[in-house]
C-alpha cells in the first residue's frame, strides 16, 4: 500500500444524490485505497425547518442543543453513513460505516469556551489510526460520519473537517497519506460566485493575510486551518476541490494547500 486518500466529502454533495451516486462511483472505480469522511449539515438544517428551528452557527461552527444532537446522529451515522456504505458497495468497494464511537476510533471532549456555550460539540482529542489502516489493509474503505463521543459515552457532533483532517494526522504517523476535501466549488475562491476567482495554490502566508483582508471568512475559515495543520503535523499534500473534478482522480485537483 503506497499512499491512503482521506476524503472528506462535503454536505452539500451528500445532500444531492445524482452528484454524490457520480461522485462515489468514480472513487470505487480507482485503483486507490481511501478513507471517505462526510458531514451533511445541510440536512439537519432540513430537518431543524421542518421542525421550526433555526440553525445557530457561529464562525462556521453549528452551536448543538440536544434536539440538534438527536437530528444530528440520526442523519450523519444512521442514513446518509448508510447510504454511502450502500452505494460504495453496489460499485464493488466493501465499506464500513463508523462515527467516532465505533471500536473507539475517535475520542472528544465537549467544548468549553470562555463566552460561547456549544452545546453537544465535541473537539477530538485522540484519534485510533489502527482502526482506520487496519480496514484499509482489508480492503475495506472506512466511511466515518460528524459524530464522535467522550470517555463517559456523551455522543458529540464534530466538524467533519477537523476529522477528515485528525484521521489524516493519525495514519500519516505509519503511511503517507493525501487529504482531500471534495465540496460544491471548484476550491479556494477570491469569490465564491465566480469560479474563474479559482486560487490554484494558497500558502500559510497568504491565507493569514486574505483573512485580514476579509477576502476568506466564514466556513472557509476551519477548512483551511485544518489543511495546513494537518501539512504542519505530516500528511504530504493537501487540495480542496469540487467533487466533479475528481473523475481525474488522483491527480491534483482544485487548489493545492502548501505548508510555506
Amino acid at each position: 500500500m503506497d499512499i491512503i486518500h482521506v476524503i472528506k466529502i462535503g454536505g452539500a454533495v451528500v445532500n444531492y444524490a445524482a452528484q454524490l451516486q457520480g461522485f462515489l462511483k468514480t472513487l470505487a472505480q480507482q485503483q486507490t485505497t481511501f478513507i471517505l469522511v462526510h458531514g451533511g449539515g445541510r440536512k439537519v438544517n432540513e430537518w431543524l425547518e421542518k421542525i421550526g428551528q433555526k440553525p445557530n452557527m457561529v464562525d462556521g461552527r453549528r452551536i448543538t442543543d440536544g434536539q440538534t444532537l438527536e437530528l444530528a446522529v440520526m442523519n450523519y451515522a444512521g442514513l446518509l453513513n448508510k447510504q454511502i456504505v450502500a452505494r460504495l458497495q453496489s460499485h464493488g468497494r466493501t465499506a464500513l460505516g463508523l462515527s467516532g464511537a465505533d471500536l473507539g476510533c475517535i475520542q472528544a471532549s465537549k467544548r468549553t469556551h470562555p463566552t460561547i456555550d456549544y452545546g453537544y460539540v465535541g473537539d477530538i482529542k485522540k484519534v485510533n489510526g489502527e482502526v482506520f489502516t487496519d480496514l484499509c489493509h482489508r480492503n475495506i474503505v472506512p466511511v466515518c460520519c460528524a459524530i464522535t463521543c467522550d470517555t463517559q459515552g456523551q455522543l458529540l457532533n464534530t466538524n467533519a473537517d477537523t476529522i477528515a483532517s485528525e484521521v489524516a494526522i493519525a495514519v500519516a504517523n505509519t503511511h503517507q497519506v493525501k487529504l482531500w476535501y471534495a465540496f460544491e466549488k471548484q476550491g479556494v475562491l477570491l469569490d465564491v460566485e465566480d469560479p474563474s476567482s479559482l486560487v490554484p495554490s494558497l500558502t500559510k502566508g497568504r491565507y493569514s493575510a486574505w483573512v485580514a483582508q476579509g477576502k476568506i471568512h466564514s466556513g472557509m475559515i476551519p477548512k483551511l486551518d485544518n489543511c495546513f495543520r494537518a501539512l504542519d503535523k505530516g500528511v504530504s499534500e493537501v487540495n480542496i476541490a469540487h467533487v466533479e473534478a475528481f473523475h481525474n482522480f488522483p491527480h491534483q485537483l482544485g487548489t493545492n494547500i502548501i505548508a510555506s
